[in-house]
């Protein structure tokens, strides 16, 4: 089992690229950052754009895997976020991995923005999205003619990895679509649940709503650790990626840091 971190991008940018060179140093194995525009109404966040941020990790480090955890395609041009992607695969030599969902939470991510929240719409472009983004990383020509995306092109350079980086999808139960979407691609990311706690699952809640995902060998399975559950516990069901993750409260960064061991 891999361990990394998975960073609100929220603060420094400056900040975040040290952060990543340190977690490397310490023997981390991934560095993923969230990819919100402002995560809650009001401005309380400093929030950065997480591309930016990870095109900079990607010079500052030399091993970890790196990516966003999760992109919302619903409000992003699919060929763009394949061009960024393809982009961040080159300057990392190879260790990009693309985060998808369908965006959360809805209101202050989505609807302030003027973009859909109605569900099976997102999932819908969502899965447009990708068939395009994955054409796109691997250098074939796009001919598209769906719902949601019309695209006829022939998007050059392919990613340094082949086929194509990693692409994981993220999932929230009690819905079942996203594991089947998941299947069809390469991972699937449990967060959290959605509840007033918004706590990460248990390894039993993973194993009852992943079922036989978790042997799978074709689909990474990546989570966050409950904080009453170790490590052991999880790497013993099967999940391929323990995540270590934060709120960004007040000076969260040093809070962070500290947990991670890295002040």
């Amino acid at each position: 089992m891999k361990r990394g971190i998975v960073v609100p991008n929220v603060g420094s940018p400056t900040d975040l690229v040290a952060l990543a060179r340190d977690a490397e140093a310490a023997g981390w194995d991934g560095f993923y950052l969230w990819d919100h525009v402002q995560i809650v109404a009001g401005g309380a966040f400093d929030v950065v754009d997480p591309w930016m941020v990870l095109a900079a990790v990607a010079g500052s480090t030399s091993r970890v895997r790196l990516g966003t955890a999760v992109t919302p395609l619903t409000r992003r041009r699919p060929w763009n976020v394949a061009k960024q992607l393809v982009t961040l695969d080159h300057l990392s030599g190879g260790r990009a991995t693309l985060g998808v969902g369908l965006g959360f939470p809805a209101t202050d991510e989505l609807a302030a923005f003027g973009e859909t929240t109605e569900l099976r719409t997102r999932a819908a472009r969502t899965d447009e999205a990708l068939r395009i983004i994955d054409h796109a990383l691997r250098g074939h020509p796009i001919a598209h003619d769906g719902d949601h995306y019309r695209v006829h092109a022939h998007l050059r350079p392919p990613a340094v990895q082949s086929p194509r980086p990693p692409i994981w999808i993220a999932a929230t139960p009690p819905h079942r679509a996203p594991l089947r979407r998941a299947a069809r691609w390469d991972g699937v990311v449990c967060n959290v649940k959605l509840d007033d706690d918004l706590l990460p699952l248990r390894p039993n809640e993973l194993v009852d709503y992943l079922g036989d995902i978790l042997d799978n060998p074709d689909v990474e399975v990546v989570t966050n650790p409950h904080p009453e559950h170790g490590p052991d516990e999880y790497d013993t069901i099967g999940v391929d990626w323990l995540l270590d993750t934060t709120w960004p409260a007040p000076d969260w960064l040093a809070g962070f840091r500290a947990a991670l061991g890295l002040s």
